[in-house]
């Protein structure tokens, strides 16, 4: 029982240390992408940990079990793992994750049918504001526009997506504006930020108790919108990116000295206004296969016992 211990010991201390020092790193906003793929490697970890603990104890607890994790293993791979010792917290320990596990599964599943439903009402508003004309297909038009006095953008994913604009933000947006905020828009919708959203949102609210979920889902929502700035900025400039920032933004109170919902628009101004140096290729490189080594580490934990018997 002592694998299933060390994962458990492991995935604690990969949760309450990894995300402090991506908090107290100065990289995560030069490299949102950078940033967006450690923190997911992070929580896979976490999860592998949890779920390699859960099995290994299951293994433990129940012969049955043991039979089919171990069926081809030699008796003295089974051994290694003293898994045979009677341990009276190995079942408790394997339902618990089991029970964590589905309730996680189920929380992804809620999340994703309230964004459907979400998107589909959405859309059902869009008609009735935007009716087809006749003959017109629904669907096969990539930007709508929409009479409105308040400045607003956002993006329709689904089978057909669709750039929604008010004809306020059109008065608004000067220039390539406009075409900076499409591509903003569609940068979150080619690396499907949608889905990230989806699972860290479901893993918050799965387990507000837990703060290493909490801090990822806040650091998604955050870097997506930074990973889409810059991606826009690549193709109309940053100046361009940050004026329609400002257009979109500036009569809902956000740049005042009181907090909104909308508070880091200021920040994302300022960023693109002040472009912080990007790091080196060779550290980005350098980051992005230590994030990737992160899970291999419980599979490193589990296997090893194994693999030292057979040596």
């Amino acid at each position: 029982m002592m694998v299933p211990a060390a994962l458990m010991l492991l995935g604690a201390l990969t949760a309450v240390v990894a995300p402090r020092l991506l908090a107290r790193a100065d990289w995560p906003d030069r490299e949102p992408v950078v940033a967006l793929w450690m923190w997911q490697c992070v929580v896979v970890a976490v999860l592998l940990c949890c779920a390699l603990s859960m099995t290994l104890s299951a293994a433990a607890a129940w012969a049955a079990v043991r039979g089919h994790v171990f069926a081809s293993a030699p008796h003295e791979v089974v051994e290694a793992y003293a898994l045979s010792t009677g341990n009276p917290w190995a079942a408790t320990t394997a339902v618990a994750l089991a029970c964590g596990g589905l309730w996680t599964a189920a929380m992804l599943v809620r999340e994703v049918v309230r964004a459907r439903r979400r998107r589909r009402q959405r859309r059902a508003e869009l008609l009735v504001r935007a009716p087809l004309l006749p003959g017109e297909e629904p669907g096969t038009d990539r930007l709508v526009v929409l009479e409105g006095e308040r400045p607003d953008a956002w993006w329709l994913p689904g089978a057909a997506p669709q750039l929604v604009i008010t004809t306020a933000a059109l008065r608004r947006l000067k220039g390539r504006q406009l075409d900076a905020v499409l591509a903003h828009e569609q940068g979150h919708a080619r690396a499907r930020h949608d889905w990230l959203l989806h699972c860290s949102g479901a893993l918050a609210n799965g387990f507000p108790q837990v703060p290493v979920f909490a801090a990822f889902r806040d650091e998604m929502h955050r870097l997506v919108e930074l990973a889409a700035d810059d991606m826009a900025s690549r193709r109309f400039g940053r100046l361009t990116i940050a004026l329609a920032l400002v257009g979109l933004n500036e009569d809902r109170g956000v740049f005042g000295p009181c907090p909104t919902p909308e508070a880091h628009v200021p920040q994302r101004v300022q960023r693109l206004l002040t472009p912080p140096d990007r790091l080196t290729a060779a550290r980005r490189l350098r980051l992005t296969a230590a994030a990737a080594l992160v899970p291999v580490i419980p599979l490193l934990v589990t296997f090893v016992p194994g693999l030292r018997a057979l040596g």
